[in-house]
């Protein structure tokens, strides 16, 4: 069976949740069909992997428009696939084409959804319409859903209750564990000015709405001031977010010492060392249909204290591999009460920090149930599955 993934990301581009999947899904799927992956950008040298640029006339477009005009090469390129399986709205009209051009059937995994990220207008103007739009049309008449968390399900069917609630499956987000392990080497710390001798904090993540940092800026004014905050955090989604942080991040430094921001998107071995050594890794999200970080943290032997929001509470278990934050949202997917929820922040962190013991054995724990419920191999097959059911239904209908 030929399977084309189509993705907005794939490496060395990856800098979400959504280009780790389709990297570690293509990975393990080609031991079990002929994969293709069809992405975004520069050429990439692996064989089997298509990249698509802007189309010419488009590059000073809206972005949504951009995308669009991506996704009408990207279809074209699909004809001969037996399926086609794609990521994010960035990608689902190009399946979506796909299967309006060659009766292709068509699979979409839901990592997020755009009505429940309404700060996108922020960042796209009138294109947050247009990838509304893109998304609604693809998930409508797609053959099957994946939805990546039980919470992710629900969300789909709120959003969309015109889809059929059996066309959705929960097929969750996997973690390498062999290559997501404790890393003894701290040459990365060194490099980053992180002091190994003292307990640290630690939030890797994008710079935008949905990962929350400011509030967790905020609640780092309450943290113990023996504790590092340490910031791998960049791409920012617009000027004006990427003005406020630093804007909080300076007036944090000034309040106190061992805050480090570092910009840039880090190698993954030194991001692995980084987690390894932190005593807590924070995820703040206010929207999170999953968080493979946090399974990236965990996977590390690092407690986590993260958002009781979307499938994270799926993944991180409250008590056992670390701390679940409540959150009041409003319409808009912030808290009701900013400052509640940083202080509620604070307050597990600052638990963890003050028993490095606990801390360790959540971090145990968080390795094992990683280790126990997460495997890719185990996803890929459970996708298979799928791809199986939605083709030979194709063939029984045709």
């Amino acid at each position: 069976m030929r399977v084309d993934l189509l993705s907005r990301e794939y490496p060395p581009d990856v800098y979400g949740g959504a280009g780790v999947h389709v990297e570690y899904l293509a990975r393990e799927l080609r031991g079990l069909a002929d994969v293709r992956v069809r992405c975004f950008g520069a050429p990439r040298e692996e064989p089997g992997v298509s990249a698509y640029r802007v189309p010419g006339g488009l590059e000073t477009a809206n972005a949504a428009l951009q995308v669009l005009g991506v996704d009408l090469e990207m279809a074209a390129g699909c004809e001969g696939a037996a399926l086609v399986h794609s990521h994010t709205w960035y990608a689902n009209f190009a399946g979506h084409i796909a299967k309006m051009l060659y009766g292709t059937p068509h699979v979409v995994t839901t990592h997020s959804l755009e009505p429940l990220r309404p700060w996108k207008a922020e960042q796209l103007g009138g294109g947050y319409t247009l990838s509304s739009w893109a998304e609604r049309t693809a998930l409508a008449s797609a053959d099957a859903i994946i939805a990546v968390s039980e919470g992710m399900r629900r969300d789909v069917l709120t959003a969309y209750p015109e889809i059929a609630p059996g066309r959705v499956t929960v097929i969750h987000n996997g973690i390498d564990t062999d290559q997501y392990a404790p890393a003894p080497g701290a040459e990365a710390l060194a490099r980053h000015g992180i002091d190994p001798g003292r307990p640290y904090v630690v939030f890797v993540g994008r710079i935008t709405r949905q990962k929350g940092l400011v509030h967790l800026l905020h609640a780092a004014r309450a943290f113990d001031p023996a504790a590092q905050l340490v910031l791998c955090a960049g791409a920012p989604d617009t000027p004006e977010i990427a003005e406020e942080v630093s804007g909080l991040v300076q007036g944090l430094s000034a309040a106190r010492d061992g805050v480090i921001w570092i910009r840039e998107m880090l190698p993954r071995p030194e991001v692995i060392q980084i987690l390894t050594h932190a005593t807590v890794f924070v995820c703040p999200s206010v929207y999170e249909p999953m968080g493979i970080v946090n399974l990236e943290a965990m996977a590390c032997e690092t407690a986590v204290v993260a958002t009781a929001t979307g499938g994270i509470p799926e993944v991180v278990a409250d008590g056992s591999t670390g701390l679940l934050v409540p959150i009041d949202q409003g319409a808009d997917g912030e808290p009701h009460d900013p400052g509640a929820f940083a202080a509620a922040i604070a307050e597990r962190v600052n638990e963890l920090l003050g028993d490095p013991g606990l801390a360790a054995a959540m971090g145990e724990a968080g390795r094992r149930r990683a280790i126990d419920h997460f495997s890719w191999r185990r996803i890929a097959e459970r996708t298979l599955d799928l791809y199986t059911s939605v083709t030979a239904a194709g063939d029984r209908s045709s």
